[in-house]
């Protein structure tokens, strides 16, 4: 109704921001509660479909209505807070047009700033609920030998899980010639431990445990067949107290680059951080949208720009998104490097304004997946489209 009277004022629209950060502040907390609890409700969409043939048949005859328009009835649990971040999109496109100083400014800072913080509590508290779950699971399936380790904690999520080969460990007296050579070992790496697995059945037998930060590695280069894609993983203090080193046996160059990108991240990166805010470090800019596949994956879309970090020889880069500072692999066949220098200064003076506006209200920024595209190139158009749409698809937009 606010923007209906508003048009009726003027059919040039003077400003939006203020009616959007009205209803943000009064109205769009509901929006938390409903997000959070999102993945429960298709959970038990998905369980009535399989239990309950009558209402199997009626969804089905219902999404196959014109109204529809080929739609999910899924599509429509994620249209409400759809609406949420297209606004933010809206706003956030708005603040970079705005005159410095102005009142329009102000008002977007303001209805960014709000609509920021919803997106960021929906986030982490649908993150903190998944990763407790995942915790769970992962537990079950672990045994411990000798030294148990306490999984479930609030502060602990997994960040990579796969498997690898060992190749030698501390006790190890196998020589290049033994038939076992190397073992297969699961890694699961969490935010703050690591632990080497043996699958047994559907079990996982923890053979070694270690705190991250007591983690070093060390590439070593390729020696044939054999000594390919291998690198050294350190345990200054295992679970025993002891110093010991692993020779860690990968299925790639990237797979080896990820694992140690993984287990040490503050290891120094090929290029430069965006945080560094140098117009000459390599940016690359999203040409094809892609789903995160693994655990260190960043889900990218069309038009996101993002500051290159690594790049390996078989097709794999890590990048660092300018607008929300998320970090995280992807296939350099859907992005394309950005030349223009002046195109890269600009990508970063956007997203540094963007910044500064969130910055201005307090809150530390947490990468989510519905954010801001800060970015240009030059010979296509953008093409904004939120992140919590990725299995909807622009078009349920039109049912509303």
């Amino acid at each position: 109704m606010d923007l209906e009277h508003r048009i009726e004022e003027a059919i040039l629209i003077s400003d939006v921001c203020d009616i959007v950060s009205h209803h943000a502040e009064k109205h769009f907390k509901v929006f938390i509660t409903y997000v959070i609890n999102q993945v429960y409700q298709e959970k038990t969409y998905r369980r009535i479909l399989e239990e309950n043939q009558a209402f199997r048949e009626t969804m089905a005859a219902l999404e196959k209505h014109p109204c529809v328009r080929g739609l999910s009835f899924t599509s429509f649990l994620i249209l409400p807070f759809q609406r949420i971040t297209r606004l933010k999109l809206l706003v956030q496109n708005i603040l970079k047009t705005a005159e410095e100083h102005s009142e329009r400014e102000t008002n977007a800072i303001k209805a960014h700033q709000q609509l920021e913080q919803i997106v960021q509590e929906c986030n982490e508290g649908v993150r903190k609920m998944s990763r407790t779950e995942e915790l769970i699971s992962i537990e079950k399936t672990l045994e411990f030998k000798s030294k148990s380790v306490p999984i479930i904690s609030h502060s602990r999520w997994l960040l990579k899980k796969g498997e690898v080969q060992l190749m030698c460990g501390p006790k190890s007296t196998r020589t290049m010639r033994s038939r076992k050579l190397y073992q297969p070992v699961c890694l699961f790496l969490f935010n703050n431990l690591l632990l080497i697995t043996k699958r047994s059945g559907d079990k996982f037998q923890v053979l070694d445990s270690c705190t991250r930060a007591m983690l070093r590695t060390e590439d070593l280069e390729d020696q044939g067949q054999q000594l390919a894609f291998v690198f050294n993983l350190k345990m200054l203090e295992n679970q025993e107290d002891r110093t010991v080193t692993y020779m860690i046996k990968t299925s790639s160059t990237s797979d080896k680059l990820r694992w140690i990108c993984a287990l040490t991240p503050n290891r120094r990166t090929r290029f430069t951080s965006a945080g560094s805010q140098q117009s000459d470090s390599p940016q690359v800019q999203c040409i094809q949208s892609y789903t995160a596949q693994e655990s260190d994956e960043i889900s990218i879309e069309m038009a996101d720009v993002l500051n290159l970090l690594e790049r390996t020889n078989d097709g794999w880069m890590m990048g660092e998104r300018l607008h929300d500072g998320e970090k995280g692999w992807f296939p350099s066949r859907v992005v394309e490097e950005i030349h223009s220098k002046e195109v890269r200064a600009q990508n970063l003076r956007e997203a540094y304004r963007v910044q500064q506006a969130h910055d201005s209200g307090g809150g530390p920024q947490v990468g989510s997946k519905s954010g801001i595209r800060a970015g240009r190139r030059v010979g296509k158009g953008l093409d904004f489209s939120s992140r919590w749409s990725e299995s909807v698809g622009d078009s349920s937009e039109g049912t509303q």
